[in-house]
């Protein structure tokens, strides 16, 4: 195999870590952050979305969003982050990945304050507002997806980028405990200000007039974290592969890197026109000589991300549905509104802090010994065992909640220290720098339709056969929904042999890209 270097890639492969890795680190993760504090804070006041505005007089029960609405207020962020990872990762790839991250860090601002202040005289004027302005959160959620992934791939050394980029997706880890610390802060202070009975006692005062602002308020605080880290997504340079390799500026790259690195690069610029020349690196996305280098690399990642999606996010979404179900939530009926926001938060606080964030920072820590191929086998492998541990023996976990949420707790670990990661990580290492971004956008966009799929799906599927919530359809039940994901995540496994191993090589070899061979590597392990 051979093929041509530059200078200022080889010496961003072979840097030692240094201070610009880290601040590149936080800088993409604070976008992070934001992302899965603003997907995720949603499943956290939609109970309270329901009383407020859905609550019938006289009820025996508080109100519950109707299943059109919910599945509207659940799953329009997730389509607007689809429709912004294929439209953002494309558009960095034309344009540049500096030029588009700062758009995509406005929109995710604008529209979380926006959602907050949705405004209107009725339930439909609200919710219709809230969606509309979630869409357009989620389209800039998409963006970041690919522009983060790829940045901080090509600004990181080949030694440690795994560790890098997975340091990166851990801040949604970081944002979901966030969403939840949040809930309960404010939840508190308004618990203990306005001290509400259980609806059981008080119906109409259960729910004070003041829990309208509860909801908003933890909605808003989502813009902070991305507000605050705008100058200086704005002050980062571009990174030297796109500079060099798709806009062919050599002395830019030169310039950019040298700065970061604190040493002389030569600008080597007839290298570079030489390497653009190359029939290897001219082909498209669309194009033959593409599906036969990268083809099934493609299938991988997004057949991957895709089945794991529909695992994940049923698992976040709907959890509190889950333990409501195991009886560790009390009934709706035994609470106020803003008790019930308590208590969600504390249960899906207590299983991100003991569960979801450490698997994160497992993948952070183990990535480049262990490789993307193992993590991710693994935590597939896990996730389909405890997926049947607690689905096929579902009835005797209703009876023994804190094994049950233990065994719940640990396919969240293994999501986490596993696919979750991977399947982040890989897309942006094994496409040539000019496709990168579009084909890491894709790849997470397939990964969103299965997220839309288990966020509308495991809604419906989820219900009691025999007594479902009111206004839906009778469903298969938990137990049987908890199996089906089980089998995804078997499925996944399978699909992970259509993924190459990256470990310990540079974003060229891993992409073939100015390379002379034509030998098809797909699977490296």
């Amino acid at each position: 195999m051979g093929g041509d270097q530059l200078q200022v890639l080889t010496a961003l492969d072979l840097a030692k870590t240094q201070l610009y890795h880290f601040k590149a680190i936080v800088i993409a993760g604070m976008g992070f952050f934001t992302d899965a504090y603003d997907l995720f804070i949603i499943s956290l006041v939609s109970k309270l979305l329901g009383r407020i505005y859905y609550t019938k007089p006289g009820a025996p029960k508080p109100g519950n969003l109707p299943p059109g609405v919910s599945a509207a207020v659940t799953g329009v962020a997730l389509v607007g982050t689809l429709f912004g990872q294929l439209f953002f990762g494309w558009l960095g790839d034309k344009m540049g990945r500096k030029k588009v991250y700062g758009i995509t860090l406005v929109l995710m601002v604008a529209c979380s304050l926006a959602s907050g202040l949705s405004f209107g005289s009725s339930p439909k004027g609200v919710l219709t507002t809230l969606c509309f302005f979630r869409f357009w959160l989620g389209f800039g959620v998409g963006g970041d997806y690919p522009l983060s992934a790829t940045i901080m791939s090509e600004y990181a050394n080949k030694k440690t980028r795994g560790a890098f980029i997975a340091a990166v997706f851990a801040m949604q880890g970081i944002g979901i405990l966030f969403s939840g610390v949040v809930s309960l802060v404010v939840s508190a202070a308004f618990d203990h200000k306005y001290k509400s009975p259980s609806y059981q006692s008080d119906a109409v005062g259960s729910t004070p007039p003041q829990a309208d602002y509860l909801w908003r308020i933890v909605l808003m605080v989502g813009a902070i974290p991305a507000a605050l880290t705008y100058y200086w997504r704005m002050k980062m340079p571009e990174t030297a592969r796109y500079t060099a390799l798709v806009a062919k500026n050599a002395k830019l790259a030169a310039q950019d890197m040298g700065k970061v690195l604190n040493t002389e690069i030569a600008a080597e610029e007839e290298m570079v026109q030489r390497i653009s020349q190359k029939e290897s690196n001219n082909f498209g996305l669309f194009s033959k000589e593409f599906v036969r280098r990268h083809g099934l690399h493609l299938f991988g990642t997004t057949s991957t991300w895709f089945l794991l999606d529909i695992a994940f996010y049923s698992q976040n979404l709907f959890q509190k549905d889950v333990l409501s179900d195991i009886g560790w939530i009390p009934k709706a009926e035994t609470m106020s509104a803003v008790g019930e926001v308590f208590r969600i938060a504390k249960a899906q606080t207590l299983i991100a802090l003991c569960g979801t964030v450490p698997g994160y920072w497992f993948t952070v820590a183990f990535i480049d010994s262990m490789g993307r191929f193992a993590i991710q086998m693994m935590g597939f492998f896990f996730m389909t065992v405890f997926m049947f541990a607690i689905g096929i023996p579902y009835n005797y976990w209703r009876t023994h909640r804190v094994g049950f949420v233990v065994m719940y707790g640990l396919t969240f670990f293994f999501a986490n220290f596993g696919p979750n990661a991977t399947t982040f990580v890989v897309p942006a290492e094994i496409f040539p720098a000019r496709l990168r971004s579009t084909c890491h956008g894709i790849s997470a966009a397939t990964g969103k339709a299965g997220a839309i799929i288990g966020a509308f799906g495991f809604l419906y599927a989820a219900q009691d056969p025999k007594t479902p919530t009111a206004g839906y359809p009778p469903g298969i039940g938990v137990k049987k929904s908890l199996i089906i994901l089980g089998v995804i995540n078997a499925l996944g496994m399978l699909c992970t042999f259509a993924v190459p191993e990256t470990k310990g090589r540079s974003l060229e070899e891993a992409s073939k890209e100015n390379m002379d061979d034509r030998v098809d590597d797909a699977v490296q392990v």
